[in-house]
């Protein structure tokens, strides 16, 4: 199951280990990585692919949960940073387990103890500085999960979701640490959620819709990050779309302001309707995808690994998505247009 790409290993090993690199590694320290760091460690032999109800998935959990703690988030969740999803498992006459969110902890009562399985969002919030306005919400998501180990190609059967969907989770533990190192906090509450079993039907959106950690009532936008990896070469380095950029103002506005944001250039594939924000749509609020994704040839492949990844990209990308929440946090709230909503 050993990947094949080995490029980043040493600097992987120091980032995690400091084994031999001089120094102690940012994961001990409590001190921040670079998104792209964040990126390999997530997207790691390791994490086995983080597919939902694995080992591997648990391991991600654990690191974004740390990274909310010593970035200095309250923790949002319902044991600590973590919200509980209850599951049932279940197998497949060809013996794959097949997971299904519940709609009650009852449920998940009723359920054999072999049928269970308890999964986690990771959620942190930060809170506002306005009297008034920290009582609204900015909502930042990024799903953790992958598809795991599977068939092997060219002997590579880890399929670690290095840009699906690491690099918009490293990007969302970024963002965390620096509004939360900011001298003062935005005027709006921010809301910073790892979603679990996103490649599975928004398992982990799904709970939080139904148990949200804040009100969804004056949650007044959601922005989630995905796929940033790499630029996309329809709109080159550096720049991102938004999916359903012309359904509310949220797209404009971040435009308006001079951030490299432009519409989706491929609404034929209906992203819009394909990730977390899609949930969130559905109820009123404001919502949309922040992606560059080019449809490359390594999607839900082994070869998405990071060493294909572009660091100054990953980079550039998590600046342009950080100010995008400092916009959204202190300006006005987005609005649908009319026909807008889902």
């Amino acid at each position: 199951m050993r990947s094949r790409r080995v490029t980043n290993l040493l600097a992987l090993q120091c980032l995690l280990l400091a084994a031999g690199c001089g120094e102690r590694s940012p994961v001990e320290t409590g001190e921040p990585a670079s998104a792209f760091g964040y990126m390999q460690i997530l997207a790691a032999d390791s994490m086995e692919g983080r597919r939902t109800g694995t080992s591997g998935s648990a391991r991600a959990a654990r690191f974004i949960e740390e990274r909310f703690r010593a970035a200095g988030l309250e923790a949002a969740g319902d044991s600590g940073f973590y919200q509980r999803v209850p599951m049932r498992r279940s197998e497949t006459s060809r013996g794959r387990v097949r997971l299904r969110v519940l709609d009650s902890w009852a449920a998940f009562d009723s359920l054999p103890a072999k049928e269970r399985l308890v999964e986690v969002n990771v959620v942190g919030l930060l809170r506002g500085s306005d009297p008034v306005l920290r009582d609204e919400y900015v909502l930042v998501t990024a799903h953790y999960d992958h598809v795991g180990i599977g068939r092997p190609v060219d002997g590579d059967s880890i399929y670690n979701g290095a840009d699906d969907n690491a690099s918009g989770t490293a990007a969302l533990i970024r963002i965390a640490e620096t509004l939360a190192a900011s001298v003062s906090a935005p005027a709006r509450s921010v809301v910073f959620a790892a979603m679990t079993g996103e490649e599975l039907g928004l398992l982990g959106t799904r709970w939080y819709v139904s148990d949200p950690s804040v009100s969804l009532e004056r949650t007044v936008a959601n922005l989630n990050i995905e796929m940033i990896a790499r630029p996309d070469s329809a709109i080159g380095f550096g720049r991102a779309w938004l999916t359903g950029f012309e359904r509310t103002t949220m797209g404009e506005m971040l435009a308006t302001a001079g951030l490299p944001i432009e519409p989706d250039p491929r609404p034929e594939q209906s992203y819009y309707r394909r990730s977390d924000n899609i949930a969130f749509a559905k109820l009123g609020i404001p919502a949309h995808t922040l992606s560059s994704f080019g449809q490359h040839a390594d999607y839900h492949t082994p070869d998405d690994e990071s060493d294909l990844a572009d660091p100054e990209h990953v980079e550039a990308l998590l600046r342009l998505a950080t100010e995008a929440v400092r916009l959204l946090a202190e300006g006005d709230a987005p609005e649908w247009k009319e026909e807008g909503r889902p």
